[in-house]
């Protein structure tokens, strides 16, 4: 069994999609449009098979984040995998470069990953991680 998708309510269809596309190298499809439930979507595919599907509704209620505490019940994160330590530290580099906070790292964990933490432009938390590798 494996995951099909993660889905994320938003009110920024287009810059989440373009996030994801621009920064992890997902792939769009074209956006779906419901006009009688006033909903619109796009699902973002990835090399490894993973996709997000990203979900749009004018009724939609904020629900309150505090990115300073992950500490809290519920979804807290996703991760990117990627297969070197320099791609976690690159992309570390870019997002800062593109202004997106670096939570924290990039580090080593205590169970074994090297990866860093980011919030997406809605806010959601986000990995970048790798297995270790002792240098």
């Amino acid at each position: 069994m494996k995951i099909e998708h993660i889905a994320i309510w938003t009110h920024n269809l287009e810059g989440l999609k373009d996030y994801y596309c621009q920064f992890f190298g997902g792939s769009s499809n074209k956006k779906y449009i419901n006009e009688k439930k006033q909903f619109q979507s796009y699902f973002i595919s990835f090399e490894s098979g993973a996709r997000l599907e990203l979900m749009s509704r004018a009724d939609i209620l904020e629900q309150p984040k505090n990115s300073n505490d992950p500490m809290q019940t519920g979804y807290t994160h996703f991760a990117f995998g990627v297969e070197t330590m320099a791609e976690v530290d690159s992309k570390a580099r870019e997002l800062a470069e593109h202004g997106f906070p670096i939570l924290s790292g990039p580090r080593v964990t205590g169970d074994g990953y090297y990866e860093f933490e980011t919030l997406d432009p809605d806010g959601n938390r986000l990995e970048v991680a790798t297995v270790y590798v002792k240098r």
